[in-house]
């Protein structure tokens, strides 16, 4: 490769460059300058100026991670959603309209997928019984459908 083709580069490397000194230049002032006296009740755990009940250490319900995770897949998808309708029109104009819809709807239809399966294992109910099905007493309009 010629040094040509390489110096189109150059000033992405120094803004790269730029950014890492500044990142820790930053870090290094605020050491600096920084007071450090810590003390006991700096050491305490800090709950809306409560103090400490009990241990931090407890069990959430499984259901919540999920919902939140769920939610943040298709926040993420909202958010890619509108990069590609806004430049869609331009991907039509020069004959690549197809090629973007189908990748469009391909990653629509993974997501989907992900949410069917996530509604039929039960993750989605949020009060889902361990148990198995509830049977009733059988009456005898049970008997005669048999």
């Amino acid at each position: 490769m010629s040094s040509h083709s390489l110096d189109v580069y150059m000033p992405i490397v120094i803004l790269m460059s730029f950014g890492v000194v500044m990142l820790f230049g930053a870090l290094l002032v605020g050491k600096l300058i920084r007071p450090n006296n810590p003390n006991q009740l700096k050491q305490t755990e800090y709950e809306c100026g409560e103090e400490p009940v009990g241990v931090a250490w407890s069990n959430f319900n499984v259901r919540f991670y999920l919902v939140a995770l769920i939610f943040i897949i298709f926040d993420v998808e909202g958010a890619l959603m509108f990069p590609v309708a806004a430049v869609f029109k331009k991907f039509n104009e020069i004959g690549e309209g197809g090629i973007v819809l189908i990748t469009f709807l391909l990653f629509i239809s993974v997501l989907l997928e992900g949410l069917v399966y996530c509604w039929k294992k039960g993750d989605l109910d949020w009060i889902r019984s361990f148990q198995g099905p509830v049977t009733g007493p059988s009456t005898d309009n049970d008997k005669d459908a048999k």
